[in-house]
């Protein structure tokens, strides 16, 4: 009934898939909870077609994080009609099965507010979401949606509100934007397309609007400067901070990132001058298996593997290694170690102060239990974590660091 192209179905069927998928229970027995779907690291890739056919393609990359979920469910949204669909995972690269199914099948698989008269695609994972893992996947699909991206005399025209944190839109060949009121980058597809790229560092959709027109041919972005310009939006390496009592100088963390590149099984962890390093520890997050590590020094590094340019005898890395990826797959990462930072991490008097840059663009810090935050010199948003402590999360959407003063005190 689930199959790797995708099938429409019909009340009948849906009850169908319902009890195969154990959503429906016996009339006898009681009603089983299934936990509210949750998901991470969103990105979405808007490629718009040919100019007066309001199509636009999408590729939707996103996590599934419930513990134990055997199915993902993504919206169709309503007036866009949906044709051409396919969903790999992204570990491995291979094929998912998948159905389009109605509300009542999302509400009973996870999703309590499905809107009724909704469609949504029911993507069977590879594999239920390991506990402190998760299942990565990419839908592919089309949508006609003639409102969102329309013609309107020499100008194209795509007017869509964008919920997703993280967002690229494609220009058809042989166009420029002459207008786009949310702040993007501008970069050029090695196939001469223009990509307008961003993230979305508000709460609510960002009301996109991007107008262009047809140019005259244009050439290549040279070679020497294709290097410099990375899309920001598509990294997706994430780090986040526990800071412990200030009088320890110490802070936990953990930094997942995504290894692409075929063959490469190791990942190096330079200690930044000045912190000390302890505890660290990995795990392949598609898996929940935990990975192999190494702390060296020195010429030690790169005699065991290690990616450390300009190393010297004083320069300490920790080693993670993990299956390489093969061509087409890839391996999502977790690393967590314990830094002692006494320079970026301490108490003056009775302030808690941390002054650290961060390079990647998306960051956060928890402060110790106990703790009330008083400053913050970059804009974050805040919130409590499960244990109550203050969190704080900035988004870095530029290609340069975030210099961040955090100061709090006790409660």
């Amino acid at each position: 009934m689930i199959q790797t192209a995708m099938t429409r179905t019909t009340p009948l069927q849906c009850l169908v898939i319902l009890a195969f998928a154990g959503a429906v229970p016996a009339a006898a027995a009681p009603v089983a909870l299934v936990p509210e779907q949750t998901e991470s690291d969103a990105y979405t890739r808007y490629e718009l077609l040919a100019p007066g056919s309001g199509r636009f393609r999408i590729l939707y990359d996103v996590t599934a994080t419930t513990p134990g979920a055997r199915f993902y469910f993504n919206p169709i949204r309503k007036g866009s009609i949906a044709t051409d669909e396919h969903v790999t995972d992204s570990a491995t690269g291979k094929p998912l099965r998948f159905a389009v199914v109605g509300a009542d099948i999302a509400r009973a698989g996870g999703l309590p507010r499905a809107e009724a008269g909704s469609a949504y695609i029911r993507v069977a994972l590879a594999r239920p979401v390991p506990p402190d893992g998760e299942a990565r996947i990419r839908i592919d699909k089309t949508y006609t949606d003639p409102k969102s991206y329309f013609v309107d005399g020499d100008t194209i025209t795509f007017d869509r509100p964008l919920g997703i944190k993280r967002n690229a839109i494609v220009l058809p060949p042989g166009y420029e934007p002459v207008s786009v009121n949310y702040p993007s980058q501008v970069l050029q597809e090695a196939d001469g397309r223009i990509k307008l790229s961003f993230w979305n560092i508000g709460p609510a959709a960002a009301p996109l609007v991007v107008k262009a027109r047809r140019t005259p041919a244009s050439g290549a972005t040279p070679a020497a400067l294709a290097g410099r310009l990375q899309e920001r939006s598509s990294q997706s390496r994430e780090i986040v901070y526990y800071l412990r009592d200030p009088e320890t100088h110490s802070f936990d963390l953990t930094h997942d990132y995504t290894e692409t590149r075929p063959g490469v099984g190791v990942y190096t962890n330079v200690v930044r001058a000045g912190s000390r390093v302890s505890n660290p520890s990995a795990r392949d997050l598609d898996t929940g298996a935990a990975l192999p590590t190494e702390t060296l020094r020195g010429a030690a590094i790169a005699a065991a593997g290690g990616d450390a340019p300009g190393a010297t005898a004083d320069t300490e890395a920790v080693l993670f290694r993990f299956p390489a990826p093969a061509p087409g797959e890839s391996r999502r990462l977790r690393i967590a170690e314990t830094y002692t930072d006494p320079d970026r991490y301490k108490l003056v008097g009775d302030t808690l102060v941390w002054e650290r840059a961060f390079g990647r663009p998306l960051n956060a810090i928890v402060l110790p239990a106990g703790w009330t935050l008083t400053n913050s010199s970059v804009p974050a948003t805040i919130s409590r974590s499960a244990d109550g402590r203050v969190r704080l999360d900035f988004i870095n959407p530029r290609t340069d660091e975030l210099s961040v003063l955090v100061t709090a005190r006790r409660r």
